[in-house]
């Protein structure tokens, strides 16, 4: 009975000594490295992925981030679209989702700042970047895609997913 009640004990320290401290710093870097320019400063970055705008804004005070990419006004959008996204950010999205805000369509990651890992910061760029690309098409921002989609009356086209790296 000892055993599984020191299980979770450690469980938690382990947690506790991994957890990432993402910094704007690091942050600046990682966008940098992936992306084909940059511009902004401390905390609010604009840049691109093969012409395609992204945007990452952080709060450290707040403990908040978020990764953005504007895809479309949303005035343009047919109610099969809008349907449609909302089915993606169930099975398609994955930890990106379709969002409205300001009349503009948006691919949108958002995460507390300390707790994102350099990886995590990699995988929400590039499902972003992916989110948008693939909207109107297979709606992926990976290559996973989670049972129970229903099939649209047209054939389905394969989600356009680079294995590598941008």
């Amino acid at each position: 009975m000892k055993k599984f009640l020191l299980l979770p004990v450690i469980i938690f320290s382990f947690q506790i000594s991994s957890s990432q401290n993402m910094t704007n710093e690091t942050l600046a870097n990682i966008i940098t490295s992936v992306s084909d320019s940059v511009q902004g400063t401390n905390g609010r970055w604009q840049f691109s992925i093969k012409e395609t705008l992204l945007i990452c804004l952080t709060d450290s005070t707040n403990n908040r981030m978020r990764i953005i990419s504007p895809i479309m006004d949303s005035y343009k959008l047919t109610d099969e679209l809008k349907t449609l996204s909302l089915s993606a950010n169930f099975h398609t999205a994955l930890d990106v989702k379709y969002a409205i805000s300001d009349d503009i369509l948006w691919s949108v990651f958002t995460h507390p700042l300390k707790e994102l890992s350099e990886e995590q910061a990699e995988s929400a760029i590039s499902q972003v970047y992916y989110a948008n690309v693939n909207f109107g098409t297979s709606f992926a921002s990976t290559s996973l895609i989670f049972p129970g989609r229903q099939k649209r009356d047209s054939e389905e086209k394969k989600p356009n997913i680079i294995k590598e790296k941008f």
